[in-house]
């Protein structure tokens, strides 16, 4: 399994000072091949930074693809973005890796990766576990896309994986981030609500995310352990960088964890 963490600029010991807390973003870029079937990771980039997140859990990353002209996608996103990055590869792909990434702007103390189950010939899937710092405090983010398969098992088999991660840091403060392939009223997302609050809207709405152009479905979602409460969410109505539409959440602490 190949890891690499970049640092691309100076970074302060703790979150935005202009906002709350945590700006958190989760962002499946579809290897940056937009609807148009142009390959654009400065597209990308620009979607990400125009957000201005401080934590991005990023979905359907190339490193070194033929597909995608041998790009190094995390190590383009980072110089980008000016931002910190961490990739690991839950396979190989048309000559190169392909997997999650976290882009941060808050110091990364450490990562690891953790392989989901995989049911029959099932693409292998991934937790990215990334530890930071907010605010003098230790922050653990999770960044995950589950398996698109209509049967649930492997994605409930992968929740409970999840579960289990999220219980190891439960004196810390935990949020997960990404790709459910998941509509909000199924029993994947009602298992993940049993441990984990969902970040909604203002008005209590989930947006849908995709299709990018004409969303009907609600896949993408940002969650927590309890020790955040909501200042703002919302979907980034983008609509062709991507298959996806990115969803944002500003976030301030609720605890002393």
């Amino acid at each position: 399994m190949v890891a690499f963490a970049i640092a691309v600029a100076a970074f302060t010991a703790g979150c935005s000072s202009n906002r709350p807390a945590l700006r958190v973003m989760t962002y499946n870029i579809h290897i940056a091949k937009g609807l148009d079937g142009r390959l654009d990771i400065e597209r990308t980039a620009r979607v990400i930074r125009e957000a201005n997140p401080d934590l991005v859990a990023v979905q359907e990353v190339d490193r070194g693809a033929k597909r995608t002209e041998g790009m190094d996608q995390p190590a383009r996103l980072a110089e980008l973005t000016g931002m910190q990055v961490v990739f690991v590869r839950n396979l190989e792909r048309d000559g190169g890796e392909y997997g999650n990434a976290v882009l941060s702007r808050l110091p990364i103390i450490s990562y690891q990766h953790h392989l989901l189950p995989r049911f029959g010939k099932n693409e292998q899937r991934g937790v990215l576990e990334v530890h930071v710092e907010c605010q003098g405090r230790p922050l653990v983010f999770l960044a995950t896309h589950l398996d698109h398969q209509k049967d649930d098992a492997e994605r409930l088999a992968s929740v409970e994986m999840i579960r289990e991660i999220v219980a190891k840091h439960r004196d810390k403060a935990v949020i997960v981030a990404g790709d459910f392939n998941a509509y909000p009223d199924t029993a994947v997302m009602g298992t993940v609500g049993q441990f984990l609050t969902l970040v909604r809207q203002a008005d209590g709405q989930l947006p849908p995310t995709f299709p990018a152009n004409h969303p009907k479905e609600r896949l993408d979602y940002i969650l927590h352990n309890g020790a955040f409460a909501t200042v703002d969410s919302w979907v980034v109505p983008e609509t062709v960088a991507s298959d996806h539409r990115p969803v944002v959440a500003d976030l301030k602490w609720a605890g002393k964890r």
